[in-house]
């Protein structure tokens, strides 16, 4: 322990012994699902088993909601597990000769909660994780998904509120272990319990843990979110990691938008919004209200016509027809939307106000090497039509004819 308190690796002190866990401090907060990663041989798995007293740390102490984990007598540690803390295993640990039911409530009938009780609590449960159809069958007679449903629900019955998962969907089937991480998400949410998560997959860490704490070699080498790792990895090693994470599914919008700057209040009028255009060199505005919030766009064409009509505001021209996102939506949500519009992306809050946009540009250099779901690479839109000095002059001089001009058609020919 001095050795590795003075800065020497696992392999310096090997002679003396495995140091599995090396000075892994980190605190996890009520309601967040804490996802500890890793390679085999990393330590992960005896953080976990420390974490509910399986295992005694040779050095420093477990806390648990204030109670002390390492120093407990035997009898603290029961209590420990039975009221704070309960465990979901990789290869579900079920009991093979009951059935469902009593599988689910076994945590209570050690607790020594009466029948009746604990059955009603296990059915409850059976129904959240959809095997309320089978609570009478017997372990045997699930698939491996069942099974681990089973071993979720058992923990959701104990009614603790830390749950601990050592790689809980390891052992599924891909498309199930996907079912199973989704399902847990929506549990969370709906019972805000505080899940320790263990996995050496990093596309399930990003997927799940609020915060992910990457170790190597017994140590923790970073802690924090899914973009934090992804966007600025703390070494080598975490860089190498998550090189090949789908980043389509780890980043948000608020995670890759640029700063809105075609932006323009509704009370500016038509000629202000032209030389908006010039400016920035673009064919549309947004145009926002009190508070920013967003109130639509305006098209160069349209707007030109309403100079050309000497109309002063902007009103019947604002268009509600543009694509919007919310700033915590993942990019593989923002495909569709990006495909199927010209005009970048806004990102508004749940208040409509306008945050930032994605151009589709911006989205693609996001995702790197990342294709859609079809393969195919999204489409690049083509640059925006440029309203020159010399078109913007002409267009303020017009009258009110509405036949074109020739400065006018020329524009029109830009833009087909």
């Amino acid at each position: 322990m001095k050795r590795l308190k003075a800065g020497a690796t696992r392999a310096e002190v090997a002679h003396s012994g495995t140091a599995a866990v090396i000075d892994a401090s980190f605190t996890v907060k009520p309601g967040e699902i804490f996802v500890i990663m890793g390679l085999s041989g990393s330590g992960k798995s005896t953080v976990i088993r420390m974490l509910n007293g399986l295992l005694e740390p040779t050095a420093g102490d477990v806390l648990v909601q204030g109670r002390s984990v390492g120093t407990a007598s035997a009898k603290e540690l029961r209590d420990i597990r039975r009221s704070s803390i309960s465990m979901v295993f990789q290869h579900f640990a079920l009991l093979p000769h009951r059935t469902v039911l009593d599988n689910a409530a076994y945590a209570l009938e050690i607790q020594g909660v009466p029948a009746d009780e604990r059955n009603a609590r296990a059915r409850e449960i059976l129904e959240k994780v959809s095997l309320g159809d089978r609570a009478d069958a017997m372990p045997s007679e699930l698939s491996g998904g069942m099974q681990q449903r089973v071993g979720l629900a058992r923990a959701l019955t104990a009614g603790t509120d830390i749950l601990l998962m050592d790689e809980a969907f390891s052992a599924l089937d891909p498309l199930i272990r996907r079912e199973m991480q989704e399902q847990l998400i929506e549990l969370q949410q709906e019972l805000g319990k505080t899940i320790i998560f263990i996995t050496h997959d990093l596309n399930e860490a990003m997927f799940l843990g609020d915060r992910i704490a990457v170790m190597r070699d017994g140590r923790i080498v970073q802690q924090g979110t899914a973009e934090e790792i992804l966007t600025d990895p703390a070494d080598d090693y975490v860089a190498q990691f998550v090189a090949d994470v789908d980043r389509a599914r780890v980043l948000s919008a608020s995670n890759v938008m640029d700063k809105a700057r075609a932006v323009m209040s509704a009370s500016a009028g038509p000629r202000a919004a032209l030389r908006t255009m010039r400016d920035m060199q673009t064919s549309i505005v947004y145009v926002v209200g009190g508070g920013r919030k967003l109130l639509g766009v305006v098209h160069d064409r349209d707007v030109m016509r309403l100079v050309k009509k000497g109309i002063t505001t902007l009103e019947s021209v604002i268009r509600t027809d543009y694509p919007v996102v919310a700033p915590d939506q993942v990019l593989s949500d923002l495909f569709e939307s990006a495909v199927e519009s010209n005009l970048p992306l806004a990102v508004v809050d749940d208040q409509q106000r306008l945050l930032g946009v994605v151009p589709r540009v911006t989205l693609l250099a996001a995702l790197g090497n990342i294709t859609s779901d079809t393969g195919e690479m999204p489409v690049v839109e083509l640059p925006p039509t440029t309203i020159s000095m010399d078109m913007f002059d002409e267009t303020l001089h017009e009258g009110t004819d509405d036949t074109a001009t020739p400065g006018l058609a020329s524009t029109e020919e830009v833009a087909r």
